[in-house]
């Protein structure tokens, strides 16, 4: 064989050796493509079950605010402390009020949503994705977990999402969140999962999943979806210090979701356990004053008196460590983990006391707030067969005992609220009515008096105790 032609050989081995080269790493490059996760077919599976929701309120008086020096406050202000613009609340007409996303969750027009989407709205409004509207009913609210259940009418069997498992959500898994950020409606934004089980300050009874997945404004009440297409939570807050999205995106899982619709369906708010303790975290020095080898658990700092934890004879500087088979690693698993459990029912509780162990069966008693009010007792009450839809009963020790109502206190507790005129105002268990239709009431008798004199098709006011605040409240009777 000649030198040339084995030159040329060895030209032609190399030119072949550098394709196959180039050949794998574009093959390698494809495959690193290919294995990213695709969501085109999640969205067209999933979007048609997602709505777009809208509120409306009536329109308000402008309200003059002024500075120290007597100038008016500029318009960012007035904007920030959600004081009506010069073109707000002028026209006569509803005016715009917020604007978020939902899910439908069965064919015949369930819907879940944030309660902050539609808080105070006067008329909610549900658009699908064929670009048709609904008006839409509040069946129940929740406050304290963000949740709101609305139900549309429609003519046709609706399209609904897949509901998942999010004790399955691990962190570094692939999700989803389709919504309308900003008014742009049906986007999807993806991301990981970047913890469990966190613990806001203003949500301590939600086991958040956070997310770096993108959460704008618009986003409020959308879901949450896996890989599978599976909705595992409700997108609901966003950390930001300039109002966008900054990385951290918390979701309300959908096992806590769906544990309170049966409740929102059934009484329209949702109660919870109660154990009737003040906590707070272990550190280091704490773990090691009281003889634990790690910072872990709920250190008490006080128990109520005749509360559930007083009656277990739980003390101040117990250390709970585990409650219901679950263990309380930090103070902020403690009140997620007592308020699933149904009221009246008895767990298990263990905690340190003095560098030992201690086990003892509580009996979990009802959370006294807002949302979830008073149990009914021997206090004298009245029958929901009323225009109203109302019942309620006289204000006992024991009922000021659970409200933690002052002794001056007077008026009537709601103790049910069913289908009726005041039900689309929000009125719930545990508000305490101290004024109808411009009348005092304190006992069950003037209040039937009072429903009875009620007229029709004409506002009536409400004074409304909630939460320690008072407040009015409107509605009409139709003829």
């Amino acid at each position: 064989m000649s030198r040339t032609t084995t030159l040329f050989r060895r030209f032609f081995l190399s030119i072949v050796a550098s394709m196959l080269i180039l050949q794998t790493t574009m093959v390698q490059a494809s495959s690193d493509a290919d294995g990213l996760p695709g969501f085109a077919s999640l969205f067209e599976q999933a979007s048609p079950a997602v709505v777009n929701i809208s509120t409306l309120s009536k329109p308000k008086a402008r309200q003059q605010v002024y500075g120290p020096g007597g100038e008016e406050l500029p318009e960012i202000f007035r904007r920030y402390f959600g004081i009506p613009l010069p073109d707000e609340g002028m026209s006569g007409r509803n005016q715009p009020m917020s604007l978020g996303s939902g899910f439908i969750i069965s064919p015949d027009g369930y819907i879940l949503t944030n309660n902050h989407v539609v808080d105070g709205a006067d008329q909610i409004i549900v658009r699908l994705s064929d670009r048709s509207e609904r008006a839409a009913e509040l069946i129940g609210s929740d406050k304290r977990s963000d949740l709101a259940l609305l139900k549309i009418n429609s003519d046709r069997s609706l399209p609904v999402v897949k509901i998942g498992n999010s004790d399955r959500v691990k962190p570094g898994q692939w999700v989803a969140a389709i919504g309308s950020p900003f008014n742009f409606e049906y986007s999807i934004t993806k991301g990981i999962v970047s913890a469990l089980n966190r613990s806001l300050p203003s949500d301590s009874y939600v086991p958040f999943i956070q997310t770096d997945v993108p959460i704008n404004p618009g986003n409020s009440g959308g879901p949450l979806f896996n890989m599978q297409g599976e909705v595992i939570g409700i997108n609901s807050q966003i950390f930001t210090r300039s109002g966008g999205f900054m990385g951290l995106s918390f979701a309300i899982p959908v096992d806590h979701v769906m544990w309170a619709v049966e409740q929102l369906k059934e009484k329209g708010y949702v109660t919870r356990g109660w154990l009737g303790v003040a906590i707070q975290d272990v550190d280091r020095d704490l773990a090691e004053s009281f003889g634990l080898e790690k910072p872990k658990g709920a250190l008490v700092s006080q128990v109520v008196p005749g509360g559930p934890a007083d009656k277990a004879k739980l003390h101040p500087g117990d250390i709970i460590i585990a409650f219901n088979g679950r263990t309380i690693t930090n103070s902020g698993i403690l009140p997620m983990s007592v308020g699933v459990v149904r009221p009246n029912q008895k767990v298990e509780l263990e905690f340190v006391r003095n560098g030992k162990r201690k086990t003892v069966d509580v009996e979990v008693g009802q959370l006294p707030d807002a949302n979830a009010g008073a149990e009914k007792t021997s206090g004298k009450q009245n029958s929901d067969k009323n225009p109203l839809g109302v019942q309620v009963a006289e204000l006992d020790d024991d009922y000021r005992t659970k409200l933690r109502l002052e002794k001056d206190v007077q008026g009537l507790v709601v103790v049910g609220v069913s289908r009726g005129a005041v039900r689309s105002i929000g009125l719930r268990q545990g508000d305490i009515i101290t004024d109808l239709n411009n009348t005092s009431v304190s006992t069950v008798k003037q209040f039937d008096r009072v429903v009875a004199g009620l007229p029709r098709n004409r506002s009536i006011s409400m004074r409304v105790i909630r939460g320690g605040n008072p407040g009015y409240l409107t509605f009409r009777l139709p003829e």
